[in-house]
């Protein structure tokens, strides 16, 4: 089952970079309100970008928000545009996709980070943020996996599927030695420890993501569909990725679900997943872009990407993301939008792409980011 549709892509543009990355990720992190321990991103990149690198628009202020997950990376590429462009400043504030989609539609921002999509109504409700009969537009620009990162001490390998992980975060599972989880470790000696299952309390594109997930490959046992807002019974909660981790972190039993960058920035193990493939698998950059690659374009006129959550082919990790900067496709700020434009171009070309490799980010297929830098040159 797919949800948010390319044609098939399978040019997928990674470098050696990435997994280098994968496994010193805990050194790449951000500058942003939700740094993982480690040092600010650019202490694992070789190069910065330069002035020819970018090509930069009518100098202005700008602000945008939204996605946790994208915050990394954003710092990252504000960082190296601003050095590039001083008359520029922008801020990006990682205040979860929900809220971003509001603070752009109310007009408060010149983009959104989204991990998700904008709703047919919030479509709707574009066409008044958006001037000459414009329209919201979504802007694919990064993938990753969303990790299931767990606190079982003497537990070094952990295997999970969907129906039980369904089952877990319901509040239907609750203890680790639950036959269904031991069915899937054989071998493993697991603890009676009680599962302390924990979810997003904010608006939030993981948490769609996450249940997409789960209502694609376990549609029995998870009757609540996808949403950004959790709507499961039990379990802990807390706000945005940094403090799920956090939670995750401190609590003995634990399982959370949330950037692979923010588990492993805290050294935080993750669970395997079972997905009818001949062996379980890990969350990595590379088998997140693995899947990815087989996301389809859903519609002529816009960006937004079907992901197969229910994916069984080998090595391909099927709880991932896509985020997502929402603009209008007419209608943008005109004492913003030069700037606007020019971060996006920088952003979704070969430097901007091409840095995320050290942030732990997945490649999108290079189909895709080519369409995007089409739409981009498009926008007004």
């Amino acid at each position: 089952m797919k949800r948010q549709r390319t044609s098939r892509p399978r040019d997928l543009a990674i470098g050696s970079a990435v997994v280098s990355c994968a496994l010193l990720l805990a050194a790449c992190g951000s500058n942003g309100s939700e740094e993982p321990s480690g040092g600010s991103p650019t202490s694992a990149s070789p190069a910065t970008t330069g002035a020819a690198d970018v090509k930069c628009g009518k100098a202005a202020t700008l602000s945008a928000s939204g996605s946790t997950a994208q915050e990394f990376a954003m710092k990252f590429w504000i960082k190296n545009y601003m050095r590039a462009c001083p008359g520029t400043r922008i801020t990006y504030d990682g205040n979860g996709s929900g809220a971003g989609q509001t603070d752009f539609l109310q007009g408060r921002t010149a983009f959104a980070g989204s991990d998700s999509a904008l709703s047919a109504a919030r479509i709707t409700q574009s066409k008044t943020a958006c001037s000459n009969s414009g329209r919201a537009v979504h802007l694919p620009m990064l993938g990753g996996p969303i990790a299931l990162a767990y606190n079982l001490p003497g537990v070094r390998r952990l295997v999970l599927d969907a129906p039980t992980l369904a089952k877990i975060f319901d509040a239907r599972i609750t203890k680790w030695n639950d036959p269904a989880i031991a069915k899937l470790n054989s071998g493993s000696k697991l603890p009676s420890t009680p599962i302390q299952a924990a979810h997003r309390s904010d608006s939030s594109g993981t948490t769609d993501n996450f249940t997409a997930y789960l209502s694609a490959a376990a549609p029995s046992a998870w009757p609540y569909g996808h949403d950004k807002e959790w709507k499961a019974k039990g379990g802990r909660s807390a706000k945005g990725s940094s403090g799920l981790v956090e939670q995750v972190k401190k609590t003995e039993g634990a399982i959370g679900y949330v950037e692979l960058s923010y588990a492993l920035a805290r050294a935080i193990p993750t669970a395997s997943v079972a997905t009818g493939a001949p062996a379980p698998v890990d969350a990595s950059v590379l088998t997140a872009s693995k899947a990815i690659a087989d996301a389809e374009i859903a519609g002529d006129d816009d960006l937004v990407l079907e992901l197969d959550y229910a994916t069984k082919a080998p090595g391909a990790y099927p709880i991932d993301m896509v985020t997502y900067e929402i603009v209008c496709d007419k209608g943008n700020k005109p004492s913003t939008w030069s700037a606007t434009q020019a971060f996006l171009t920088y952003v979704a070309g070969t430097k901007g792409q091409e840095d995320l490799s050290f942030q732990g980010y997945a490649t999108l297929p290079a189909t895709i980011v080519n369409k995007v830098r089409s739409k981009i040159d498009s926008l007004s």
